[in-house]
């Protein structure tokens, strides 16, 4: 399946994004080739370098402002629940701007999945710090090193209530695909964060190809999974449960509604 756009693609050479893209389009062909049709899969995007994914992906696609990408695929959803939701989300972009849409889609178990490209910069300005930056990390808006300790996305998203969690690497492309694919498949918030080196600002190649590890254990208690999550280069779906989605809690309400009325008659 063609999945190719008229759009050049500007990302650095060497950029951990050429991977994501690579794996996203070899999961959305295998969903195809499954029989879900093309225009099912609706993606969206954010700010940052990560947000240029969408022009070069052949499916319905959006690109929204700062940290939104979750509510607006949230509306997505409750309008036509049988679209396949996909938001990309940097780590400044869904951590600094848009921290409260990510928890609450969570804490509602939105049946969207979010796959986050996390650099620890903001690549698209040249190299600030973000929540995920590293502790003594030297950019551009910290030139004497970060004094703040990083958020862990994945521990953050555990507690705030996603029912799928995971980590991958940009430089594993089959398990990347795998956890993309599962990821996609589950019903309700899915969450991955995705390892994914800046070549200009912040180049960990060598530090995650020698440090990055893939963990076959799948968690359904979150203490367990928050344990795994703490070795921030081990890679792997981290915590999978089964639990009522928000659009099906609204669709619960509505046919009550419904119902009331009708016994008015």
């Amino acid at each position: 399946m063609n999945l190719e756009t008229y759009a050049k693609n500007t990302w650095c050479p060497g950029c951990g994004n050429f991977g994501i893209l690579k794996a996203f389009k070899n999961v959305a062909t295998k969903l195809v080739e499954e029989g879900v049709s093309k225009g099912r899969i609706v993606v969206s995007s954010g700010i940052g370098c990560h947000g240029k994914i969408v022009d070069y992906i052949r499916l319905p696609s959006f690109h929204v402002i700062h940290g939104r990408v979750p509510p607006f695929l949230t509306g997505m959803k409750l309008a036509n629940p049988e679209l396949i939701a996909v938001g990309f989300v940097g780590d400044g972009d869904s951590l600094n701007e848009g921290m409260e849409h990510m928890i609450h889609s969570a804490k509602r178990n939105t049946d969207i999945t979010i796959f986050l490209h996390n650099n620890g910069v903001f690549g698209l300005t040249t190299g600030q710090v973000t929540a995920t930056s590293p502790k003594g990390f030297r950019g551009r808006s910290t030139p004497r090193g970060n004094p703040e300790n990083p958020i862990n996305p994945c521990a953050l998203m555990l507690i705030s209530g996603a029912t799928f969690v995971a980590r991958g690497y940009a430089g594993h492309m089959d398990k990347l695909e795998h956890i993309m694919y599962e990821a996609i498949k589950h019903k309700g918030f899915a969450f991955v964060e995705i390892l994914q080196p800046c070549v200009s600002f912040n180049n960990t190649w060598k530090f995650y190809n020698e440090k990055v590890r893939w963990v076959d254990e799948t968690e359904s208690d979150v203490f367990e999974a928050l344990r795994l999550c703490q070795d921030e280069t081990l890679t792997g779906i981290f915590y999978r449960v089964s639990k009522e989605s928000y659009e099906d809690a609204v669709g619960k309400v509505e046919a009550e509604d419904v119902a009331e009325v009708l016994s008015r008659f």
